[in-house]
């Protein structure tokens, strides 16, 4: 089992969501933190946060799908902390809409997905993904650290309407899991560095919150727990992923057994 008090988290998207609740929740376990979003004011807010809490945490601004903003987050964590024992990266965005929409009454189309629509989404939450973990990977073998990758999927990867462009980003990040710890293996790497990924349903955070009223309490409908899973819930899985060494190369749901048009 892993011990978090000292070990190093990096995370991506660390400025809200997701991102800022890992953060808070590894802090808490006594660990250290390096903070990466392109937002400045939401990253400084949560700094504020762990600085408040005594913990120690180091920021960086920049975008996930630049290469040279990826290896200066990677770089700053072994120079600050000395160590990544943790990846997070929870950068990502949504951009819904149907790839195409025939007209109800013609039943022809009058509007297709543009191309930078669907490309944008692709860039951040796969490109932006393999990029952090790549760079935080080749600092992790370089400086013989120990510890887990841990990617963020969802529930959307399963195939959602209006989201072929963020579904087939999450799908693509299930797989990613058992493709890295193969790699790994094959270099004698893996009792040294495991991945993995979580995939939440419909979670709490401020954007979900302030959705439509109507609608979320038709999504609730399909919750057995009644509720939106909370931000510090998906935090505390991913704190048992890292800490259970037996853990590695699959993809752990988190959705308070959301039921996908169906009661059954």
């Amino acid at each position: 089992m892993l011990d978090m008090k000292g070990a190093v988290a990096v995370i991506t998207g660390g400025g809200g969501g997701i991102g800022e609740s890992i953060a808070k929740y590894w802090v808490g376990c006594g660990g250290k933190v390096v903070l990466h979003d392109v937002v400045p004011e939401g990253l400084a807010r949560v700094e504020k946060d762990i600085l408040a809490m005594k913990g120690e945490v180091a920021t960086l601004v920049g975008d996930v799908t630049k290469e040279e903003d990826n290896a200066a987050l990677a770089k700053l964590a072994i120079d600050r902390f000395g160590a990544i024992n943790l990846v997070v990266p929870c950068a990502g965005i949504i951009r819904d809409g149907l790839m195409v929409s025939p007209d109800r009454e013609t039943g022809k189309v009058t509007a297709k997905m543009p191309l930078a629509q669907f490309q944008s989404v692709l860039d951040i939450n796969i490109t932006g993904v393999f990029l952090t973990v790549r760079e935080c990977a080749e600092q992790m073998i370089n400086n013989d650290c120990s510890g887990l990758i841990c990617l963020i999927s969802s529930t959307g990867s399963l195939g959602t309407a209006g989201q072929i462009n963020y579904s087939s980003t999450k799908a693509a990040m299930s797989v990613m899991p058992k493709v890295i710890v193969a790699e790994f293996f094959r270099r004698n790497l893996g009792n040294k560095i495991r991945c993995v990924a979580v995939a939440p349903g419909y979670v709490g955070t401020a954007m979900t919150k302030g959705m439509n009223q109507k609608a979320l309490e038709k999504i609730l409908q399909e919750v057995p727990i009644n509720r939106l899973v909370e931000p510090d819930e998906v935090a505390s899985l991913i704190g048992e992923l890292y800490r259970n060494e037996a853990l590695n190369g699959e993809v752990f749901w988190i959705h308070g057994g959301l039921r996908l048009g169906s009661r059954g």
